[in-house]
């Protein structure tokens, strides 16, 4: 029998196993430091507060006023405004010369303004003398009047007369002699008979009678025309005459008329030139501040230029004042008209007025330059039973009160965190016991707030909570999902291929899309290609509906014809801008990126 000696592990083993207890000793003493770690954290946390740096105030009830608190100017509601009545001539304006002062008391009558008139008294002479060369026409226009009605009258009365005579006497003579011719060719005819007269007489007795018939006839035909022809063809020619006479006249009347409505007008400008109070009451002028801010625009003194219906002097009424304040568009839906207002002057310590919400604008006042992207709107204020000490200009501080409520659960605005959308306290349940607690808050103003839930009256709330967030337990934000975008665009790419699609001829293919995509749909493929593919110049994509390019050169994704295809994002060659999408952005797949918050 043989005998072997005894089995001892080599010296690699050992160390072998002396190596894996030493990394589990190691191990053991990095997570007790750990621990230890964590549980002091947690203890400093929860049960190491250094209470002496918490501000905190128990839950009250009580009465709680909403106010919103703001500034204005005073003004009066009722303004007689003194209007530059002169009308401009082109676009310098008039000049003043002369304006009462500011602040200066005046009765009813009394000289406020008074504008350069040089240029309109110069007007004025030349206007004069418009007028009189009218009226020179207009004399002239009567007498051509008046002549052609009388040679109408005269050519009736007279000319037409005498030559219709004269016409009627010649008659007369006519037949006179043609009757003697005819007696005379009678007894002729009767000697010839009996042969005592020869044949020559009778012919020249035959001729005398048709000379006379001749005659009779002319002076009968121009007596037809007279009275029939002539006459008439005068008589619309005086018409005519006594028309345009009259045409004539009408015009130089119309245009005296118009030189004299003129110098009328010229005359009150004059006379508008000097401007008197139509009431009495305390001057203001209507100086116009730039919304920009800085000097006025324009200021209502001697030199300056105004233009028609411009406000010159302000003439307010003190029985009804009001103030104007500007309201930030946060807080303008909580303004309605009717709402009872508490209003101070600084000017004057220890004045409290009351008032009321008189009108609310609905458009937003003009942005300044510096403060473009703020809005206001307007506000209007009636001053309940104004003191005279108050004056236009000065400025008013305001507290609307939009709500009163007898018995409401507040705390100090400072104790309410917001949260992911939330509103969040941190009550103090015990000495080193800290709870948070989701709550629900209703009216607020600058220094308190309501609670609807999440609160009782009388726990107590911690005020600087921005110096303990670590004692609150904040549940964590989700991200918000706008994964419904995609759908939108994917409509509005549809709507733009199918109104593409219409026009366009192909059979149905299926094509390629581009060397980086899937392969189209159906359709016409690109300018009547059957395979539905772009052009070979064409890289990677294309152009989506709608002619913008999405692959190529600047990302994958397939090429979308205007007859087929559905275009999906995918990688770009190598050195491309950025992968897919349009000039490098994403593609309308793509999911948006969110940090969750």
């Amino acid at each position: 029998m043989m005998i072997h000696p005894p089995h001892h592990p080599s010296r690699p083993a050992r160390l072998r196993r002396g190596g894996v207890f030493g990394a589990l000793v190691a191990c053991l003493l990095v997570v007790g430091v750990l621990g230890a770690i964590g549980y002091a954290y947690f203890l400093d946390k929860r049960e190491g507060v250094d209470t002496s740096n918490l501000i905190v105030q128990p839950i009250s009830r009580g009465s709680f006023d909403h106010i919103v608190l703001e500034q204005g100017e005073i003004d009066s509601s009722s303004n007689i405004e003194v209007e530059c009545k002169v009308q401009s001539r082109g676009t310098s304006g008039v000049s003043i010369l002369w304006v009462v002062d500011e602040g200066t008391r005046v009765e009813k009558g009394d000289k406020l303004v008074e504008l350069d008139s040089s240029q309109l008294e110069q007007e004025l002479n030349e206007d004069k003398i418009e007028v009189i060369t009218a009226e020179a026409n207009v004399t002239t226009a009567k007498a051509a009047v008046e002549q052609a009605e009388i040679a109408k009258q005269e050519y009736l009365e007279g000319v037409y007369k005498t030559e219709e005579r004269a016409i009627l006497s010649e008659m007369a003579v006519a037949e006179q002699e043609l009757r003697k011719a005819q007696l005379a060719l009678e007894s002729t005819e009767r000697l010839v008979a009996k042969g005592l007269v020869n044949s020559l007489q009778l012919e020249a007795d035959r001729f005398a009678v048709a000379n006379a018939k001749n005659k009779l006839e002319d002076a009968e035909g121009r007596l037809k025309v007279l009275q029939n022809l002539t006459r008439k063809k005068m008589l619309v020619q005086f018409e005519s005459d006594i028309e345009a006479a009259k045409a004539q006249l009408a015009a130089f009347e119309s245009e005296l008329l118009e030189e004299r409505i003129t110098l009328d007008e010229t005359k009150e400008q004059i006379e508008n030139c000097v401007m008197y109070a139509p009431a009495a009451g305390v001057v203001v002028h209507a100086n116009k501040y730039s919304s920009r801010g800085g000097n006025a625009e324009f200021v209502v003194e001697a030199g300056a230029t105004v233009r028609e219906r411009q406000p010159l002097v302000r003439l307010p009424d003190p029985t009804q004042m009001q103030v104007k304040c500007n309201i930030n568009e946060s807080r303008i839906t909580l303004i309605e008209s009717g709402m009872p207002v508490k209003i101070s002057v600084p000017s004057i310590p220890g004045l409290t007025l009351n008032g009321r919400v008189k009108k609310v604008n609905r458009y937003a006042e003009p942005s300044s330059f510096f403060s473009s992207s703020i809005k206001e709107y307007a506000v209007f204020i009636d001053i309940l039973n104004p003191p005279e000490t108050i004056r236009t200009g000065m400025t008013a501080e305001v507290q609307v009160f939009v709500e009163q409520l007898d018995n409401a659960l507040q705390m100090p605005i400072q104790g309410v965190y917001e949260h992911g959308g939330n509103m969040y306290a941190l009550v103090q349940e015990g000495p080193q016991s800290f709870s948070t607690r989701e709550v629900t808050i209703g009216a607020t103003n600058d220094t308190m707030v309501t609670i609807k839930k999440g609160v009782e009256e009388g726990e107590v709330v911690v005020l600087n909570l921005r110096e303990h967030l670590n004692l609150m337990d904040l549940p964590e934000v989700e991200g918000v999902d706008n994964s419904g975008m995609r759908e939108i665009s994917k409509v509005d790419e549809m709507r733009q291929a199918d109104a593409q699609r219409g026009p366009r001829e192909g059979g149905p293919g299926e094509g390629p899309g581009g060397p980086d995509g899937p392969r189209g749909g159906p359709g016409g493929g690109w300018d009547g290609r059957s395979d539905g593919g772009p052009p070979p110049d064409m890289r990677g994509g294309g152009e989506r509906a709608g002619g913008e390019r999405s692959g190529g050169e600047y990302g994958g994704g397939e090429f979308r014809g205007p007859g087929g295809g559905q275009r999906r994002p995918g990688g770009g060659p190598p050195g491309s801008r950025r992968p897919g999408g349009r000039e490098g952005g994403p593609g309308p797949d793509s999911a948006p990126q969110s940090d969750g918050g």
